[in-house]
């Protein structure tokens, strides 16, 4: 080992290695745009006094939002063909890594997000007080206004399933206005395309231990075009990535809650069968195949989902410590 006076080469190489990287970009201010000539200019006008850059990728609009966008001082990156709007989030954290941003906020472009309220997501990302920040509708001084019934309950139900996979008890995991800090930037990887990519990053937080806030906001449901996803096809597709990631993160309640229920119910039905034997009294002994069979396969089915979230939960716990042991991670 080589020796110059004062340091070695490899104690010097050691300290530049455990140097933190320094992020004193730009704050951005990041939307998704597709086909939002109506509203972009807004949007972005509004942004622009609360950040020093306002970036829109364009997913293969067929109007004149990214025109608008440019002239009004924004930077515009354009998707040959739609992409989605993970799609669109994997590029807009790509660049904000690139710029090493102090913070990047993300709204979306059709106006419902009001961008005075900027600001009041950015204080806890530039205080060091979390990571990730939520513009929550469901937290006290937040609010939606107008917001359908319907879409109300779906939120709630999605929520609550998102929230027994990630331990995070968010209150708006729906939510697309949100900001992040240097650590949740350096951090996350994004992989879905589309709309569950809003809990693709719920999870990762929880997974790599990130301080998540919400801070209240109003969305509005009054403007011109709003989300081109219906309630139906986003909420199937959310709540499918839910539960799928549910069963990967809590097998055992995932699957053996159903499990044990449907082994109740197989044994409840088997006990009713045989109580409902006939003639007992009366010396004639019937029993009723039917009840039976509907009995036997229930509590087949039960004790199959029983034992595969013990199987499950097994693998998840020997590669969790498996990961610990041999590379370090949890």
């Amino acid at each position: 080992m080589l020796t110059v006076g004062r340091l070695s080469l490899m104690d010097e190489a050691e300290v530049v290695e455990n140097i933190p990287e320094i992020w004193d970009g730009p704050i951005i201010a990041a939307m998704p745009v597709y086909n939002e000539e109506e509203t972009i200019g807004t949007v972005v006008l509004g942004c622009i006094p609360h950040v020093d850059e306002v970036l829109c990728v364009d997913d293969g609009s067929s109007d004149a939002s990214s025109r608008i966008a440019q002239k009004l001082g924004a930077i515009v990156h354009h998707h040959r063909a739609n992409r989605g709007y993970g799609g669109a989030l994997k590029t807009i954290f790509r660049i904000a890594k690139e710029k090493r941003a102090r913070a990047l906020i993300i709204l979306d472009s059709d106006g419902q997000h009001n961008t005075v309220d900027i600001p009041k997501l950015l204080a806890p990302i530039l205080a060091e007080e979390a990571d990730f920040v939520i513009g929550s509708r469901f937290i006290s001084g937040g609010s939606g206004d107008s917001m359908p019934t319907y879409r109300s309950l779906g939120i709630k139900i999605i929520t609550a399933a998102s929230n027994l996979s990630s331990n995070l008890n968010v209150k708006d995991t729906q939510s697309g206005f949100r900001a992040f800090g240097p650590l949740a930037l350096e951090r996350l990887q994004i992989d879905q395309e589309g709309m569950e990519s809003c809990l693709e990053i719920l999870n990762a937080c929880s997974d790599l231990e990130l301080k998540v806030k919400e801070v209240p906001t109003m969305i509005r449901y009054d403007v011109p075009k709003g989300s081109r996803y219906t309630a139906l096809s986003h909420g199937f597709t959310v709540l499918s990535f839910a539960l799928i990631s549910l069963s990967q993160k809590k097998p055992l309640l995932f699957f053996g809650l159903p499990g044990i229920s449907l082994l109740a119910a197989g044994a409840a039905i088997g006990f009713r069968t045989l109580n409902s034997v006939e003639g007992i009294t009366d010396g004639t002994i019937s029993l009723s195949v039917g009840p039976g069979l509907t009995a036997a396969w229930i509590g087949m089915l039960g004790v199959s989902l029983c034992f595969t979230a013990l199987v499950l939960q097994g693998a998840r716990t020997l590669m969790r410590r498996l990961l610990i042991r041999e590379f370090g991670l949890d």
